[in-house]
C-alpha cells in the first residue's frame, strides 16, 4: 500500500508521514498492525468530537436511508441544510444571520472575499502578513507568506498586507478598501492571540472608512477555543464569519456567514454570483447539525478551557519555551525547528500523533478532539516530556 501510495496519489510534501491507517475511534487511530495512536491532532482541528463520534456517525447513517446529492446548492429545500444554517443564526449576533454553505474552509473564504467586493463595491483587500486562509487562489493572494505564493503568481491585484496586532499599520485601512480578512487567532504564525483589544481597534477601523471585517474561523471556531467562535473572547463581531474545519465533525465543509441582506448581493447582478454543486449536502451537513448540538449543548466547551489547563501544568520542560493559544487551540515552541521535529517523529513512534504548524517551524500542535479526556492529556503529555528527557540528555 505505501508504494501505491507514493506512486499513484498527489503528495503535498516530499516526506509524508505514511501511516497506513485501519481504523479510528474515539481519540485514537489505529494502523494496520493495530497499533493504537493517541491523536493530539485531529485532523488539523477538524475532528472536534473526535473519531466516528456515535452522534455523527448516526446522523451520517440517518440522512444516507434518505437521499444523497439531488441537486446543487440553493435550488432544493434539504433540512439538514436548513437547520444547519438555523442553528448556527441561532447562536451567533443577529447580524450573522444568514449561511452559504460550502465544501471547504479554503472554498469559505473565496465566497467571502468574493462578498465583499459585490456588497462594497470596491477591490482592495488588506490581509495580515504571516496569515493562511487556504490554498486556493483567492486564499493564497491573501496569505501573508511570500515562501508559499511566489511559485504561483501573478495571483489577485489589490491586495495589502499589515501586521497583526500592530494598531499603527490600521491607517492603511482606507475608503478604498473592501474588506480586512484576519485569523481570529492566527494559527499557521504560531497560534497568535489578538491583544491589547486589537480586533476591537480593527472594528473601530473599518466602521470608519465603510470597510467590512471578515474574521476566519476555520480553525478556532466551533467549541475549540472554549466559546462557540473565537471572536467571542475579544468583544468584535464580525461583517462576515468563515468557518470550515470542525464544523463538520471529521466531514469536509465550510461555510461564509453574513447578514441576510448582504448575502442576497449574491442572487442577483449577476445572478448566481457564487454557486457550488455540492455545497449544503445533505450527508455533510447532517454531520455538521449533530456536530453543533452536541458541542453547544453539552459542558465540551467549559471543558476546553479547563483542559487547556491541565496541558500547561503537565508541558513544563526547559525544552519548551512557550504554549500558545486557548482552549484546545495549543502549540507547545521549543527552542528549534530540528528539535520540534524530532519530538514529533519519535512520539508517533510511540503511539502518540502531533504535527507541525504551517510557518512557525519550532511550534508541536496541539489541537486533539474536544472529546480527550484528562487522562487522554495526562498520557500524551507524560510521552511529549520523556521524549524531550532523551532529547536533553543528547545536548
Amino acid at each position: 500500500m505505501t508504494s501505491d501510495f507514493l506512486q499513484y496519489q498527489a503528495q503535498t510534501s516530499p516526506h509524508p508521514l505514511a501511516m497506513e491507517v485501519s481504523h479510528a475511534e474515539g481519540c485514537y487511530v489505529y494502523d494496520t498492525n493495530n497499533k493504537a495512536y493517541l491523536d493530539f491532532v485531529a485532523g488539523v482541528s477538524a475532528c472536534s468530537l473526535g473519531h466516528r463520534h456515535p452522534k455523527v456517525v448516526n446522523a451520517i447513517k440517518n440522512q444516507l436511508d434518505k437521499y444523497m446529492h439531488v441537486m446543487v446548492y440553493g435550488e432544493y429545500i434539504q433540512e439538514p441544510a436548513v437547520e444547519l444554517a438555523k442553528i448556527l443564526a441561532k447562536h451567533l449576533p443577529e447580524s450573522l444571520d444568514c449561511t452559504y454553505l460550502v465544501n471547504s474552509g479554503t472554498e469559505a473564504i473565496e465566497g467571502a472575499l468574493k462578498l465583499a467586493r459585490r456588497a462594497t463595491g470596491r477591490s482592495q483587500i488588506i490581509a495580515a502578513h504571516n496569515a493562511y486562509h487556504g490554498n486556493t487562489m483567492g486564499s493564497m493572494s491573501v496569505m501573508g507568506y511570500e515562501e508559499r505564493k511566489q511559485a504561483f503568481r501573478p495571483l489577485i491585484p489589490d491586495i495589502n498586507f499589515i501586521t497583526f496586532n500592530n494598531t499603527e499599520d490600521l491607517k492603511q485601512i482606507t475608503y478604498k478598501t473592501a474588506a480586512v480578512i484576519l485569523e481570529t487567532i492566527q494559527g499557521g504564525a504560531g497560534f497568535i492571540e489578538p491583544h491589547a483589544n486589537y480586533l476591537t481597534k480593527v472594528r473601530t477601523r473599518c466602521d470608519e472608512v465603510g470597510a467590512l471585517l471578515i474574521l476566519d474561523e476555520i480553525q478556532p471556531g466551533v467549541g475549540r477555543t472554549g466559546k462557540l467562535f473565537g471572536f467571542e473572547h475579544y468583544n468584535c463581531i464580525p461583517d462576515i464569519l468563515v468557518t470550515g474545519k470542525g464544523l463538520g465533525g471529521g466531514m469536509p465543509i465550510g461555510a461564509f456567514t453574513a447578514s441576510k441582506a448582504m448575502m442576497q448581493t449574491l442572487q442577483d447582478r449577476p445572478k448566481l454570483g457564487h454557486i457550488t454543486t455540492f455545497g449544503g449536502h445533505p450527508v455533510i451537513a447532517a454531520a455538521a447539525l449533530a456536530t453543533v448540538k452536541e458541542i453547544t449543548e453539552s459542558n465540551l466547551m467549559s471543558e476546553a478551557l479547563e483542559k487547556e489547563q491541565l496541558f500547561r501544568s503537565l508541558l513544563v520542560h526547559p525544552l519548551i519555551t512557550e504554549i500558545r493559544g486557548r482552549g484546545l487551540m495549543l502549540t507547545a515552541l521549543t527552542p528549534s525547528a530540528e528539535i520540534t521535529t524530532e519530538v514529533i517523529l519519535k512520539a508517533q513512534a510511540k503511539g502518540l500523533i502531533l504535527f507541525w504548524l504551517l510557518f512557525e517551524t519550532k511550534g508541536i500542535r496541539l489541537t486533539p478532539p474536544l472529546t480527550i479526556t484528562n487522562d487522554e492529556i495526562t498520557k500524551g503529555c507524560q510521552i511529549i516530556i520523556e521524549i524531550l528527557d532523551e532529547i536533553s540528555a543528547k545536548l
